[in-house]
């Protein structure tokens, strides 16, 4: 029995004399059996007699733990893009052998939507001739030439009028409709300049990296050092000499 309790003795000893240190924000060095309130905000030291057995980070605040939240994620947010890149450029790779295939790649869908804009330039031209005809017809009611009973000037009929309406919203919608293509044809080709150009410095970097490879041998052999010749011009016999008996 006395023996075990020497050896709770021993056991308690060390953690009997644990202490905490720090220098708190006024300069005060403070020191406590447990973490005194002053180490909340600075770095506080445990001790064991003299020894420094651990160093304890100061407590973080609101403020810093949103700001660390935010930068985890703004890393977290670089390194997807980084692997979406990775992932756009091997289909970059993939996909292209040569830069005529960017071209021939753009003209193909660049073509449909051409063929958008023909029909409603085709369309256009349709309503516009349509108006061109109802605005005749109007003009005819507009110069009191339609008469009804008794000499009075008729006006031009509502379904005239209507028709009209929806001739100039129609055209306006198709205008509309056709700068859009414009537009969209301009981001394709954008889109495919802007591909070919990734997709050169993607195959130039491969290139530098091989030629880098193949140079790497000859390097190394060039390295080796030639046997030194003697003062005759003759290279020195690298044989080994025969081990006197």
């Amino acid at each position: 029995m006395k023996r075990i309790g020497w050896v709770i003795a021993a056991l308690w000893v060390p953690a009997a004399f644990a202490s905490y240190k720090c220098v708190d924000e006024l300069g005060v060095t403070r020191i406590g059996d447990t973490p005194p309130p002053e180490c909340a905000n600075v770095i506080m030291y445990e001790l064991k007699g003299t020894a420094v057995v651990r160093t304890i980070e100061p407590s973080l605040t609101r403020e810093q733990i949103r700001a660390k939240a935010k930068e985890a994620e703004k890393a977290k947010a670089a390194k997807r893009a980084e692997g979406d890149q990775k992932r756009a450029d091997m289909a970059l790779l993939n996909t292209y052998s040569t830069e005529k295939e960017f071209d021939v790649a753009r003209d193909r869908n660049v073509e449909p939507i051409k063929g958008r804009i023909a029909s409603a330039t085709e369309r256009i031209k349709g309503v516009e001739d349509r108006q061109k005809k109802l605005e005749e017809d109007m003009e005819f009611y507009k110069a009191g030439k339609a008469k009804g009973k008794g000499g009075v000037v008729e006006q031009p009929p509502q379904a005239l009028t209507d028709e009209m309406k929806r001739l100039t919203a129609e055209k306006a919608a198709l205008v509309n409709a056709t700068v859009g293509y414009e537009r969209e044809i301009e981001v394709v080709k954008s889109k495919y300049e802007s591909d070919k150009k990734r997709w050169i410095e993607l195959k130039r970097a491969q290139q530098g990296e091989q030629e880098a490879e193949d140079a790497a041998p000859e390097k190394a052999a060039d390295t080796k050092a030639p046997p030194k010749a003697d003062a005759k011009g003759s290279k020195p016999d690298t044989k080994a000499a025969p081990k006197k008996s």
